[in-house]
């Protein structure tokens, strides 16, 4: 299944992430202290997230049907292929240009790719 979220509702999403399983109630509330989102906003983007098959509200409970590691990797690979033409160096080198990264980081990529590289031998 292919996914695309918005802005909004990704975050939306995030909230659901968090505090899941949550009543529809609740929901509400969270929407409004973190989002700032009106009652029936926070209803109008559940129900397309639903009707998305990102999140599932039964009996008043939401629950997500994706996780939010699954719409990452999807979402990552859309902006790579979107802007990138599909390379992860171009967008890794586009990345370091605009924002850089810390001696941590670098490592920590260093190690993800030295795993990578192990699990493919």
């Amino acid at each position: 299944m292919e996914l695309h979220l918005g802005d909004s509702e990704y975050r939306f999403a995030q909230l659901v992430w968090r505090h899941e399983p949550v009543a529809s109630g609740r929901l509400v509330k969270l929407a409004a202290a973190e989002l700032g989102w009106k009652k029936s906003t926070t209803y109008t983007v559940l129900k397309n997230l639903c009707n998305k098959g990102v999140l599932q509200n039964e009996s008043a409970l939401v629950t997500a049907l994706v996780k939010e590691n699954e719409v990452q990797k999807q979402e990552s690979a859309q902006v790579v292929d979107r802007a990138f033409g599909g390379s992860l160096p171009g967008f890794v080198a586009a990345f370091l240009n605009q924002k850089g990264i810390s001696p941590q980081e670098a490592d920590e990529i260093q190690a993800m790719i030295d795993r990578y590289r192990e699990g493919q031998k």
